[in-house]
Parts: C-alpha cells; structure tokens; sequence
C-alpha cells in the first residue's frame, strides 16, 4: 500500500536466484547493473576470483565507432556512452577512466634505436622511425579504462548496493527440472540454489555445452593469446599509438604513469589448454614487445618493464559475442565471445542481459542480432 492507501503490485522478477559463471568483466557488468538499475543481487563464481584473466590483464582500450557498419555497432556505441556513465558513477579517479587521443603510425622498419630526425607533427612520444601518421580519434570516440580496477569497483558496488557475492569454485553444470535451471554444481560438490545461470567463461565458455543436462547447440569458443608489458613513463602520457611495422604493436599509456604494450598475438585456439589466471608467460614474446618500443620511442624504450603478461581474449568461430538466452532451457543464458573489444562492450551486454534477467526482455539492445540464432550466424 502506497502513501496514498491505493495497492500497488510488485512486479515480478523473471528470476531471481541468479548465478553468473566467471568473474571478468562481463559477468561483473551483470551484477552491476542488477544492482544499480533493479536492487537485485546475484553469486559471481569464478575459480580464481575477480578478473583473474583477460579482464585483469587486458589494455582497456575503448573507441566508440570502430565497429560501425557491423553487427555489434549498436553494442559498441551503446557501451562506449555507458563506460561514461560507470565512471561518473564510481569516480573515474578510481577506474582510471579518461578520454585521449589515438594515432595510427607508419614506422620504416630499420633497426636503429634513437630519433634520426624531427619528431612528426601530431606526435606526442613515438618519435624513432616514423615515416607517416593519421589520426584514428580523439576524446569525443576514443577513451580508456584500467579493466581490472573496473572490475573490482562494479562487483564492491554490486555488494554494497544489493548483497551480491562471490564464489570460489568451478561450475560443472545446472541441476534442471522439466527444463528449468533449479541450482547450479560446483566441482568441489557444492550445490548453489538458483533459477537462472549466465554463461560468461569467456574462452573457457565451451565447456558449458553439456552443462544444461543435454548438449545444447553453441558455437565454438576459443582465444587469442596475446602477451603485454608495462613500464614507466617518465612523464603521463596522453596519445595511444597503433603502429605500423616492428610487428604492430599497439601502446596505451595510463593516467597512472603507466604505459601498456601489447602485439605479437598467437592463431586462434578453440581448445582451451591453459586455465583462467594461469597463462604462461613466453620469453620470446616479451623480448619481441621491448624490441619493438625501443625502436619506436626513445621516452620509453629502455625501460625495464615491470610486468609482464599474458591472457586469450575470446573469440568465436563466428567472430560474434553470443548474448542471450539459451534455448530449450528456462533460465540458461549466455554472454561470452567478445573478442578484443570485451572491455569496451561488456557495459551493454551487462545492462541488456540484468533486463533480460528481470524483466525478461532487453529495452536498450536488440539482442536477436547477437544470440544464438542470429541471422549472422
């Protein structure tokens, strides 16, 4: 009964015992917008913990109209404009968020290691061999977030603001009854009470084939490896680079003084060997990575890197994210395959699959592009 003594009806939850398999960054959108938009909480499990792989290691490179003309420009744009919002939200202080430029730039390939001329105009710091540059952005489409502060920020707020929680432990499958999702199973033998379970493993997404009690039609889930280094700036730095030549590396400097270097990725692989959090490190690959920034730039060539990483980020066999329900199984649903732009797109998949969970359909994207039976499949 309202202030005025007239009834009003709650409405009903489409579900409400929810679990969401993997704690990166698209199960953690999940939980944040159940929380902000609809006081709902649900149970994160993840066998490491929060944004143990990609999520964790990963640029946070956004740009708002890369994908324009494709199936998931919808999904891009919409998520660059609500990375805006999360940041307003939490406090981009606190997730690294900002907006900066990007630069597309030509290198002529020779081995030398210090500047051999005037530095391009339009350049800030890649000034070793550039031979051509262009412009691919500036603060209206191009932005950035630390992933994993991302991360461990949204799934604080989910916590705080509707009793979500995390769980340690592998899920193995869903108890189901007369094609409802009734709990989920964890490897260790332990039984989550729940009517709804999103898939969101990323490149390990595949194993949730034979969790529903029959083996449901997806397409193949797999990763890219690639491998990263940090070093310290000797000043903040405010123009990512994507190169040209010395194996394209791409570099994103942080507003934390960091700047992210990354290239050199591995084929597509669609059988998972190594686990979340556990991803070897190759030597060579690191050595090829300081190569190429200290023939690129003598501000941050040189400098020792103190991490270095490696993650896969996920793909499909289609090169399309799969969000949406799973068919045949009432409360099963997915939302895995982001690619390289996981980071940037997994707000709009979070706010689209929390609507899905409670209301029972999205009203801010157009899931039938990006589901199971996509007409881009």
């Amino acid at each position: 009964v309202n202030a005025c003594g007239h009834c009003e009806t709650i409405p009903m939850l489409a579900f409400s015992k929810i679990v969401v398999a993997g704690g990166g960054v698209v199960g953690n959108s999940i939980a944040y917008f159940l929380a902000k938009e609809h006081g709902v909480a649900c149970t994160i499990v993840d066998p490491i913990g929060i944004a143990p792989a990609a999520s964790g290691k990963a640029g946070g490179f956004l740009a708002r109209d890369w994908s324009d003309g494709s199936p998931i420009q919808e999904l891009q744009r919409r998520s660059f404009d609500l990375h805006a919002e999360i940041a307003e939200h939490l406090g981009p202080e606190i997730i690294d968020y900002r907006r900066l430029e990007c630069v597309a730039v030509a290198v002529d390939g020779s081995s030398a290691k210090k500047p051999g001329g005037k530095k391009l105009e339009g350049l800030e710091w890649a000034d070793i061999g550039a031979v051509g540059s262009r412009p691919m952005g500036g603060p209206d489409t191009i932005a950035q977030v630390h992933p994993k502060k991302l991360c461990e920020t949204m799934f604080r707020f989910s916590q705080e603001a509707a009793g979500s929680k995390l769980v340690v432990g592998k899920v193995v499958g869903a108890d189901v009854d007369g094609g409802e999702v009734t709990g989920v199973r964890l490897e260790d033998g332990t039984r989550l009470d729940a009517d709804a379970l999103v898939v969101a493993c990323g490149p390990w997404s595949d194993a949730a084939r034979n969790w529903f009690g029959q083996e449901i039609s997806l397409p193949s889930f797999g990763g890219i490896k690639y491998h990263s280094i940090l070093v310290r700036s000797p000043r903040v730095l405010s123009q990512a680079v994507f190169f040209q030549g010395h194996g394209d590396p791409e570099v994103y400097p942080r507003p934390d003084g960091d700047a992210y270097i990354t290239g050199f990725p591995d084929g597509p692989l669609f059988s998972m060997k190594e686990t979340p959090g556990e991803e070897e490190v190759r030597a060579e690959k690191i050595d090829q990575l300081v190569d190429a920034t200290e023939k690129t730039s003598s501000e941050l060539g040189g400098i020792k890197p103190h991490t270095v990483q490696s993650c896969y980020l996920p793909t499909t066999t289609d090169g399309l994210p799969v969000i949406g329900p799973i068919a045949g199984v009432e409360g099963g649903f997915i939302a895995s395959g982001h690619g390289c732009w996981g980071i940037l797109n997994s707000p709009a998949t979070g706010q689209a699959m929390a609507e899905l969970l409670v209301k029972g359909k999205s009203s801010h994207l157009d899931l039938r592009l990006l589901g199971l039976d996509s007409p881009y499949r």
